[in-house]
């Protein structure tokens, strides 16, 4: 009988620090999933120490390796060779808890259904603190979307989606000489068709490594411009308020400029809205250019 839930790890030169999502699968109190693992072009030793597991485990392990194409190009993989009917990204520096899959697979089966794209419940520090905040008391269901601009939700979640749905959502766009397209380009694509069910547990142990995306974000937006573009022109287009396009439109009007794309405003989908915002993302474009920070986060509690 096929398993219920795939959990995927993209991964690229994190044979240091993997072992820890691999210990806590060891851990599971359900075995009902399949760990995928994509290598996006790893020259470490990723490769024996998956290979070691493989040989080792009880778990089902799948293995896939690919030319480097960036976390977006792994996700495309991977939604590609899912097959069972949930699944859930954990990232290669990141640890699920114990009773993680045994908790989505009760959950999903009590109150999924083809109604909504899934489900998203809470991460945590290493220590159990919840990363932003809780979710509102009594939330049944929302999308990912109205999390953050409705209610108010801060930080990152951990989101499991209906595989049927990450399949029929297009897939990231590869910008030749870019490593990076925002994730939430599906996410917000998905929000427009159906709302999550919210899982009010923590799901995973996050990190978030020196070397990682969170903590370079201004590296990406330099280096990404085209990712970036396509993504704010997207977040424009389905911003659920006045406020929210005005500000995908700033960051849209800085990547443009940074891809030397000089006819954004005729390329956007909110042209009123870009051609307002233009001082303001020219701005912005100048402060990434010449920023000595390495990210925009601010530091949790």
């Amino acid at each position: 009988m096929k398993p219920l839930l795939t959990i995927f790890t993209p991964t690229f030169n994190r044979a240091h620090t993997l072992h820890l999502c691999y210990q806590s699968l060891e851990r599971q109190t359900c075995k009902d999933f399949i760990w995928l693992i994509i290598d996006d072009g790893s020259d470490d030793d990723t490769h024996e120490l998956v290979q070691e597991w493989m040989n080792s485990s009880t778990m089902d392990i799948k293995y896939h390796f690919q030319e480097n194409q960036g976390m977006h190009g792994a996700h495309n993989k991977a939604y590609e060779l899912i097959e069972t009917e949930l699944n859930v990204c954990i990232d290669s520096d990141d640890y699920l808890t114990d009773n993680a899959v045994e908790k989505i697979i009760k959950f999903w089966k009590k109150n999924g259904s083809n109604h909504y794209a899934g489900m998203v419940g809470l991460d945590a520090d290493s220590e159990g603190r919840v990363i932003g905040t809780g979710f509102p008391p009594h939330l049944k269901e929302s999308t990912l979307t109205n999390l953050y601009s409705k209610h108010k939700v801060k930080g990152d979640k951990k989101l499991i989606y209906r595989s049927e749905i990450t399949k029929e959502v297009p897939p990231y766009p590869l910008f030749k000489g870019e490593k990076y397209c925002p994730l939430s380009y599906k996410y917000v694509l998905i929000d427009k068709a159906y709302p999550l069910l919210i899982m009010d547990e923590v799901i995973c142990h996050v990190e978030y490594m020196e070397d990682g995306s969170s903590l370079n974000m201004i590296h990406q937006y330099r280096n990404n411009p085209q990712g970036f573009s396509f993504f704010r022109k997207v977040a424009m287009e389905f911003a659920p308020t006045l406020k929210d396009r005005m500000r995908e439109s700033i960051h849209y009007v800085s990547s443009s400029l940074m891809a030397k794309n000089l006819s954004f405003i005729k390329h956007s989908p909110c042209k009123i809205t870009t051609t307002l915002m233009t001082p303001a993302g020219f701005l912005l474009y100048l402060y990434i250019l010449n920023t000595d920070k390495s990210t925009v986060m601010k530091a949790r509690r």
